[in-house]
């Protein structure tokens, strides 16, 4: 499979079957991670993979109790180690870089017969507590993975015209 295939085959899944997930294609996922590109090299991602039930469970509440956060079998939380360094143009490193490991991780799932949902509607404070994570660490988003009960249509995405310009605006 090439790269745009895995993009276009990638999707948000909420609706996982209860098959666990095996040890070595999560591996590969957060090695995906490890390899993605940071500002200046920073590398100050950090993931916590949630197996267990009632961890799970506790997460699911605290990301406004969407249900298939605790069906599915993994839950990683991707966090930042960070140093509060800011780019030239005025955009922290820490939630870009994260994010593009994120993505990594969907992608390598995508190849690995898994899927994804990118959760960002959690509560930050109670994660850092189900999951005794400490103060001066960031939680930017939530990765629910595991076997699809389904496969979900494509959402409509807007033409290639109306988000791209070349030369100026």
């Amino acid at each position: 499979m090439d790269v745009i295939e895995v993009i276009q085959k990638r999707r948000s899944v909420r609706s996982y079957t209860d098959k666990p997930v095996e040890r070595d294609k999560i591996q590969r996922l957060l090695e995906a991670a490890r390899l993605a590109p940071s500002a200046s090299n920073r590398q100050e991602w950090r993931f916590v993979v949630v197996t267990d039930k009632k961890r799970r469970a506790a997460l699911a509440e605290a990301a406004n109790n969407q249900e298939f956060v605790a069906q599915a079998p993994v839950v990683i939380a991707a966090c930042a180690d960070h140093d509060g360094h800011v780019m030239r143009c005025g955009q922290a490193c820490y939630p870009i870089d994260v994010a593009i490991a994120t993505d990594h991780m969907t992608l390598q799932a995508v190849a690995e017969g898994l899927g994804t949902c990118w959760i960002g509607a959690f509560y930050e404070d109670q994660v850092k507590q189900i999951l005794g994570i400490p103060e001066e660490i960031r939680v930017v988003e939530l990765l629910t993975v595991g076997y699809a009960a389904g496969t979900p249509g494509p959402r409509s995405r807007l033409p290639l015209q109306r988000t791209v310009h070349w030369e100026t605006w």
